[in-house]
């Protein structure tokens, strides 16, 4: 949730003309990674583990996603890489996740 949180706060300052490009794509795809595995911990341990690997899928959109706003200066570095260190967080946590999920 906090990393939805500050995909947020980051795109609150990106250019009004990309409200429907990189904007929307980011911010859905950082929710889709909680909503996911909220979704998948309701289910089975079968299906909780293939809820987790499209939250995977999402977190990998979103790391493309902060990699484009850098390289197209959406914001300033300063800003975008504490969002990147925490996407790698989230990353290393739904990795951990999915190999509890496979020793089940």
């Amino acid at each position: 949730m906090s990393f939805v949180e500050a995909i947020y706060a980051l795109t609150s300052s990106f250019l009004r003309e990309e409200l429907f490009g990189l904007t929307s794509q980011l911010r859905r795809a950082a929710v889709s990674v909680p909503s996911l595995v909220a979704e998948g911990h309701r289910q089975g341990t079968r299906a909780y583990r293939n809820y987790v690997i499209r939250a995977l899928g999402s977190h990998a959109e979103c790391e493309t996603q902060l990699e484009l706003a850098l390289r197209l200066k959406l914001a300033d570095p300063e800003r975008i890489q504490p969002v990147t260190t925490l996407a790698t967080r989230v990353g290393q946590i739904l990795h951990g996740l999915l190999r509890s999920l496979q020793k089940t």
